[in-house]
């Protein structure tokens, strides 16, 4: 994924060794010679993700760290604090600033890379989930101070997965200060256990465990719904960087170096709960307050009226950021034929079939809607028609593998045809833009059906 670096030192010799090493990956960087610089761009730019020094003159890293987390406009950009400072005091201190992670000079260029990519799909995710609120409130729905009282919560419930017991139980005891009593797990069989059982605000896992793989541990949890947006901290031994990179790789929020520090391990817990709460009432805030009037409520999608409201939000966005956009149009072939021939019950046990295939084969950042009938459409954001096509092509096999069963005993199989097209003119609009989609959607079904095409501007 591409994401855009704010890198901020006031050493010439700094910058352009990370902007290089950044560049070589395919991130798009802007560079600051000063804290006060740094306020400024991130307030007047579109950032992902900011590398800020340390050590400057006049306001150095820490309080700039400071004035952007305390800025209503900037504080959901994650901020990586690049330090020669070891000290446990300085962490604490710049964690309290609300800085998001540590790199310390000289920065290991796998740490940097990995680090970034991690905070830059988190900052992904926040802006969908903030375009989705700016949506709702477009529309007329109410919001409320909800949002600072989510914010201000900090007794989080937190899961401890450790076989050392003595270890656990001085990590719980640190942690009972601040928030609920720790629950403490000393086996992954245990966790899943407990993680079933009711919700938490973070987990805590042990990479050294004796009996047991907490990297598998960790995966499982953020594959499976009911935890794929709870935060993760693993505990890592010193030079044991190989194992702790894969755990930040496969989606780890962030780490603590044994031996441990009371301050580092209740700053960090107090982060991520913060940021589960605030993930959590956006989710929650849009399920509540758009439902009734924006879903659809045979297939449980969005419906048109969303689906318009939105795009033309997402279509102002990524021309001003310069990102790319795609649309994709789906329609049912022959769906007349299944009402006709077994009735409307039938179709609209295929519409809900269908609708859970689509759901499944887009990713949490496009929105899915059932468009009207038997018509279906994607938003998919960040996304070029090369990556465009391949989730078209995913979407229409996943229509026309397996049979729809109708009812018991009777399957039938379906098929789809889809249309796809990208914003790619400055003077693009949502509809000009839709109507590329459904232009191609034509070209799909004229060609037989069951197909994918593309249409361009």
């Amino acid at each position: 994924m591409t994401a855009r670096v704010l890198v901020v030192d006031d050493i010439p010799a700094n910058v352009r060794l990370l902007e290089a090493r950044l560049s070589a990956e395919y991130f798009d960087v802007l560079t600051a010679s000063s804290g006060e610089a740094a306020i400024e761009i991130c307030e007047r730019e579109r950032v992902d993700v900011v590398l800020l020094d340390v050590m400057m003159p006049k306001m150095d890293g820490f309080e700039a760290c400071r004035r952007i987390k305390s800025n209503p406009k900037t504080h959901h950009i994650p901020v990586v604090l690049v330090t020669a400072l070891d000290q446990a005091s300085d962490k604490l201190r710049g964690l309290q600033g609300g800085a998001d992670d540590f790199l310390t000079k000289p920065v290991d260029e796998i740490a940097l890379i990995t680090r970034v990519r991690n905070l830059a799909r988190l900052k992904t995710l926040t802006d969908e989930m903030l375009m989705r609120a700016l949506t709702g409130r477009q529309m007329g729905l109410s919001e409320d101070a909800a949002l600072l009282k989510a914010m201000s919560e900090e007794r989080g419930r937190i899961l401890i997965v450790d076989d050392d017991v003595r270890s656990a139980t001085r990590l719980a005891q640190w942690l009972a200060s601040v928030h609920q009593q720790p629950v403490i797990a000393t086996t992954p069989q245990a966790a899943h256990a407990e993680l079933a059982g009711e919700p938490f605000d973070l987990m805590i896992v042990s990479l050294t465990m004796a009996d047991a793989d907490g990297l598998r541990l960790c995966s499982q949890t953020r594959s499976a719904d009911r935890t794929r947006h709870l935060p993760i901290v693993v505990l890592a031994e010193p030079g044991n960087e190989a194992r702790l990179l894969r755990a930040l790789d496969m989606g780890v929020n962030d780490y603590i170096m044994r031996p441990l520090d009371e301050n580092e391990l209740l700053a960090r817990a107090r982060t991520q709960v913060k940021r589960k709460r605030y993930s959590d009432h956006l989710r929650n805030r849009l399920e509540e307050s758009i439902e009734a009037s924006v879903i659809d409520p045979l297939t449980g999608l969005h419906n048109r009226r969303y689906m318009e409201t939105h795009l033309s939000t997402l279509v102002e966005e990524a021309r001003g950021s310069g990102r790319s956009l795609s649309v994709l149009l789906a329609d049912i072939d022959h769906f007349k034929q299944i009402n006709d021939t077994y009735g409307h019950d039938a179709g609209d046990v295929v519409l809900k079939e269908f609708s859970a295939r689509f759901r499944r084969n887009t990713r949490g950042i496009d929105l899915a809607c059932r468009y009207g009938g038997e018509e279906f459409l994607v938003i998919m954001p960040d996304t070029p028609m090369a990556r465009a096509y391949q989730i078209g092509e995913r979407l229409r096999v996943s229509i026309a593998a397996d049979a729809f069963s109708i009812r018991p005993g009777l399957g039938i199989h379906i098929t789809a045809s889809v249309g796809l097209a990208t914003l790619e003119r400055e003077d693009d609009t949502p509809e000009t833009v839709f109507r590329r989609a459904d232009s191609a959607l034509f070209d799909a079904k004229r060609r037989g059906r069951n197909q994918v095409a593309a249409q361009a501007a």
